[in-house]
């Protein structure tokens, strides 16, 4: 296995998935109160494995029979990413808001809602596809010759982030009761995605 590869799958995966979201945020809470944790972690790191071979496998194809569409995917995504860290940037600046972490009881608790409801938010939203599909995709396009080692980084960057996520949020709790680490998380996560765009324009 291409080692290099791997651990550049591994960090852009792991910066992709980093940012807040509602995957992030559903996963966190879980883990903050105690809740199935590990169905929830394996829930998202499975699904994210799945785009991610699916972004891995096709992009390429596609490419291939199309090869506009990697340029255009390249400034798109690149735009995307430039937009989501001036949001990023702009949330670091004003926000002062801290994450909610109370949740209701009852039948809230039980397994099977809480899968469902992590897997909705899993598969209906739109920036998960463009994460994993169309960015992972359109970068592994530069690891022609190993890009096995690429995915295999990607995916190994989902389970490390989500179980991470889950299991030390207990720890995280008196952290993320802060506004002010909010700000900063949201400031390194703007310069990130200004990196990745910098690094997707540049290999046009």
């Amino acid at each position: 296995m291409d080692l290099s590869s791997f651990i550049a799958g591994l960090s852009i995966g792991l910066s992709l998935i980093v940012a807040i979201g509602a995957q992030n945020v559903f996963v966190l809470r879980q883990g903050l109160r105690g809740r199935h944790v590990f169905a929830v972690c394996l829930a998202c790191a499975l699904s994210d494995a799945i785009l991610i071979v699916v972004g891995v496998t096709s992009f390429g194809k596609v490419a291939a029979v199309l090869p506009w569409i990697d340029p255009v995917m390249r400034y798109g995504g690149a735009a995307f990413l430039i937009w989501y860290g001036a949001k990023s940037l702009r949330s670091a600046l004003r926000s002062k808001e801290a994450m909610a972490v109370e949740a209701a009881g009852g039948r809230e608790d039980e397994l099977g809602r809480t899968l469902l409801a992590c897997l909705a938010i899993t598969w209906l939203n739109p920036h998960v596809y463009l994460d994993t599909v169309v960015l992972l995709g359109t970068v592994s396009t530069q690891f022609a010759g190993s890009r096995g080692a690429f995915t295999a980084g990607a995916v190994a960057g989902s389970f490390l982030f989500f179980f991470s996520l889950g299991y030390g949020a207990t720890r995280l709790r008196p952290l993320f009761a802060k506004p002010s680490a909010w700000r900063v998380l949201e400031g390194v996560i703007a310069l990130v995605m200004w990196a990745i765009a910098g690094k997707l324009i540049a290999s046009v």
